[in-house]
């Protein structure tokens, strides 16, 4: 989004009625100024020449004028506003989930078509797909060798553990193969996180909590990285990692082992998708206090975590190795040029961008202890990589993962007018930003 389409949302959700509340003014203007001064101070260092590989910072983009192709994201987003928040209120709990996915999925699809479907991203030589012949039929010595083999492969596979390819592999084994059972498993997974974070916040605030939290989770601006990036489809295994760990206080013992235990692995896996999801785990952390976790819950989990790393180990891949040659392979990518201090506060810039007007507000407004907890985990778990500085750039795919959680804030903004701001930040993404995800 340009720094004009960001006033122009905070502008005109102001004049349309914002509540005579300080605090919600100052959090959409800092929302929006945050926005602006990112495009403004990049813009800048691209025409100084400090920023070479990106053209439209702090986003990894290129501008581009809206299509007709939009036009269906549109109407259907505007469908959405007037018909979603009444449905997730009143139809019956497990309806509402599914009427709730089946929104994420069709915005999330309707959103990529302007770009060339979802598919599309996917097919590019740098993505996981391009590795693949490499790993032949025997993937526990490709995993082996991983490491060793890390140069000689495309820019998503260096930087990322070996577990994406992996699992696009086993599809591949199973006969669906290619980009667009790939991308059909992106966002299948990505937007089944609607469901798995209501559930969380239903164990955390009531069910009523999870039933307004419904129509901001499924139409997130974030849903425009949800269809063109493999980070969606982390996003979807951790908040089914945090769900489960939420849900398995309930029924008897057998079912708290059997659930924490299928928590642990799913959370464990995380490591393997990203390195950078390690500050993930601080989310399920803090929702098994909240929701008082039992303690056999929480062994099981940690027991089931283990058999992840140890499997993994026993393959022959030592995470800790992975990390030394993956940044090796960082230090020596142009990406790793990019200016710190910049990017140290526009990536927040871009997190502004992907959670959308509605969470600004929400965020300067009371709500329950428990979602606010897990809202504040998700926001210093950010924190703590953009300080990092590994995170120079291209952090739209990256904050996918956390900016669903973080998003989980909206939901306490006043009025249905706030929903319709949300979808604005989307198609104005979409429209105005021609990304490589």
């Amino acid at each position: 989004m340009s720094a004009t389409g960001a006033t122009v949302v905070a502008r005109g959700v102001h004049i349309a009625g914002s509540p005579r509340d300080g605090r919600t003014a100052r959090a959409l203007w800092i929302w929006a100024l945050l926005i602006a001064a990112s495009f403004a101070a990049g813009a800048i260092l691209h025409a100084l020449g400090a920023l070479t590989i990106d053209h439209l910072p702090p986003l990894h983009a290129h501008f581009r004028a809206p299509t007709p192709a939009l036009l269906p994201a549109a109407a259907f987003g505007g469908a959405a506003v007037l018909f979603l928040p009444a449905l997730a209120a009143r139809l019956g709990f497990g309806r509402a989930l599914l009427v709730s996915y089946g929104c994420a999925l069709a915005w999330t699809v309707l959103l990529s078509i302007s770009a060339g479907g979802p598919a599309a991203p996917l097919t590019h030589p740098q993505e996981y797909p391009a590795v693949l012949p490499t790993v032949g039929d025997d993937p526990l010595s490709w995993l082996a060798s991983f490491t060793r083999h890390l140069p000689d492969y495309p820019t998503h596979v260096r930087g990322h553990p070996p577990l994406p390819v992996l699992v696009l592999w086993s599809m591949a084994a199973l006969g669906l193969s290619g980009p667009l059972w790939a991308a059909l498993l992106v966002v299948a997974v990505g937007c089944s996180a609607t469901v798995a974070i209501a559930l969380t916040v239903r164990e955390l605030g009531g069910e009523r909590a999870a039933r307004r939290a419904l129509p901001y989770l499924a139409l997130t601006p974030a849903s425009v990285w949800i269809a063109t990036s493999m980070d969606a489809f982390f996003a979807g295994v951790g908040a089914w990692g945090v769900a489960l760990l939420a849900l398995s206080g309930r029924g008897r013992i057998a079912r708290r082992f059997g659930w924490g235990a299928g928590a642990g692995v799913l959370l464990g896996a995380l490591p393997y998708l990203s390195y950078g999801l390690v500050p993930y785990l601080l989310i399920p952390v803090v929702v098994a206090v909240a929701a008082r976790v039992p303690r056999e819950a929480v062994l099981a989990a940690l027991a089931g975590a283990a058999v992840v790393t140890a499997a993994f180990a026993t393959a022959g891949f030592l995470w800790p190795a992975g990390v030394l040659a993956t940044h090796a392979e960082w230090a020596a990518d142009p990406g790793a040029a990019r200016p710190y201090p910049y990017f140290l506060f526009a990536n927040l810039g871009v997190l502004a961008m992907l959670t959308g007007p509605a969470t600004a507000v929400g965020l300067a407004r009371p709500g329950p202890g428990g979602a606010r907890a897990v809202v504040a985990a998700a926001l210093v778990a950010v924190l703590a990589l953009d300080v990092s500085g590994v995170t120079r750039g291209e952090v739209e795919r990256i904050w996918v993962p956390y900016a669903l959680w973080i998003g989980l804030a909206a939901s306490l903004a006043p009025g249905r007018r706030w929903l319709a701001a949300q979808i604005v930040t989307g198609l104005l993404l979409q429209g105005l930003v021609l990304s490589p995800w």
